[in-house]
């Protein structure tokens, strides 16, 4: 069976990082770093990306789905983005998010996952208050660092809120009460920035595993541990390995979660 292109779908980003402690979603920081603006959060091109297995595949890739999303450039506030997909022969499914500069995010899903996820145990460890959080390096985000966990309400309060930020257009969400998958990632970003300070920082790539859809009312806490702090192209990345667990209990999603925490930039001091 030869490869099949799914049903576009498009859309004009908005950046919700606007305000936030992130100033890479800040028009004035983000230009100095080379940009033509704030960046739209890597984890809202996520959210825009996953229409096309949830489109094709429905619930079941929410419960035990895959996917690996590679965000290589900035998607801008306004930007018209179009999201496509290609069903390979295999069964793979390729998807990008697009503007008119280009493909800006490069994901592989799959309805089942390809290898399975981490099966570490991460242990609760307590967060630290905001204004004791320690300075973002090598030594804070040191390998098997266990982060502290967050807890999160039922989502159900700014939900809607949500899927109208990230331009969702499926109707799942609402029929069937589920919380969107970009709104779980979204958690991976937060571990991160309340456990430690940083200053401008960028989200560049995930490998995500659905255990199984999470409900609007039901409560839910991220652990996440470091797995990996390594340089790059004068860039230092971290990558975490992190579990969202319904009532603290059940698998939802596993999460491999790699960002930029301090650009080259920063640390030789050029800007």
């Amino acid at each position: 069976m030869p490869a099949i292109d799914l049903t576009e779908y498009t859309l004009i980003a908005y950046n919700t990082g606007h305000g936030s402690d992130n100033k890479i979603h800040d028009d004035g920081i983000a230009q100095k770093f080379g940009f033509s603006g704030a960046l739209v959060p890597g984890v809202d091109v996520y959210a825009y990306m996953t229409h096309a297995p949830v489109l094709h595949w429905g619930r079941d890739w929410l419960e035990h789905g895959y996917m690996h999303v590679q965000l290589a450039k900035p998607v801008y506030d306004g930007d018209k983005t179009v999201v496509a997909a290609v069903l390979e022969e295999n069964g793979k499914m390729l998807v990008t998010a697009s503007t008119d500069r280009g493909s800006c995010g490069e994901g592989e899903a799959m309805p089942d996952a390809p290898r399975m996820p981490s099966h570490t145990k991460i242990k609760e460890t307590r967060m630290p208050d905001a204004e004791r959080r320690p300075q973002a390096g090598e030594a804070t985000l040191a390998v098997n660092t266990v982060l502290g966990g967050r807890e999160d309400g039922p989502a159900i309060a700014e939900h809607a809120e949500y899927l109208v930020s990230v331009r969702e257009s499926l109707t799942i969400y609402d029929d069937e009460r589920l919380v969107h998958p970009g709104y779980i990632l979204r958690r991976a970003n937060m571990v991160l920035r309340e456990n430690v300070l940083l200053g401008p920082w960028i989200h560049v790539e995930s490998w995500i595993w659905n255990l199984r859809v999470l409900g609007v009312e039901e409560p839910f806490t991220t652990r996440a541990v470091v797995t990996d702090n390594f340089e790059r192209k004068g860039h230092l990345f971290v990558d975490l390995d992190v579990l969202i667990a319904a009532r603290d209990q059940e698998p939802v999603t596993r999460i491999t979660h790699r960002s930029i925490y301090l650009p080259r930039q920063i640390r030789e001091n050029i800007l």
